[in-house]
């Protein structure tokens, strides 16, 4: 009866420890607490972070990827020019939006670590995030856009192979088209 008991209290002791720890424990400790450090870095570096997965998974290829299949793709040395660019121009245009997205989380973080948070100063910074936020999913999606207008329907095809989405059916790959 004892030993029941004593198992009783450890797995009691158990469970509470584990309904103590948080998914969050150990973030407290971030910069900015709503973005992790690769997030950060992503967004300096003008990266999609998975902000165009509507396209992409869809069959809307983005410049990058299909810069990294070119070879593979038999892209025409003026598709891989115009792509190249459109890369380089989506980045360009990333970018500054991804600082200004750093800076907006940064600033409404501060905000609570000072407790100086207002209702009417969170609705603000939160529209505001939320604005960026929007601008910036619309940067790359619309890249996604523009590279499916340069790729032939069988690049499309081979592209969707090398990705691994390749379990399209046939009615929906010709409807993108």
């Amino acid at each position: 009866m004892k030993a029941i008991a004593t198992a009783i209290t450890i797995l009691a002791l158990v469970s509470t420890t584990a309904m103590a720890q948080s998914p969050y424990a150990g973030m407290q400790g971030r910069s900015i607490k709503a973005l992790s450090a690769q997030q950060i870095d992503d967004l300096r570096a003008g990266r999609g972070m998975g902000l165009a997965l509507a396209a992409e998974l869809n069959g809307y290829p983005g410049p990058m990827h299909v810069l990294e299949l070119s070879d593979r793709l038999a892209l025409s040395a003026a598709q891989k020019q115009r792509i190249q660019t459109l890369f380089e121009t989506m980045k360009a245009e990333a970018t500054p939006i991804g600082l200004n997205l750093i800076e907006q989380e940064s600033a409404l973080d501060r905000q609570f670590a000072n407790r100086s948070i207002t209702s009417d100063a969170l609705r603000d910074a939160t529209t505001k995030i939320g604005q960026t936020q929007a601008e910036l999913r619309n940067a790359h999606l619309k890249y996604h856009l523009e590279t499916a207008q340069i790729l032939s329907p069988d690049q499309m095809k081979q592209y969707a192979q090398l990705r691994g989405y390749a379990s399209e059916s046939p009615a929906r790959h010709h409807r993108m088209h």
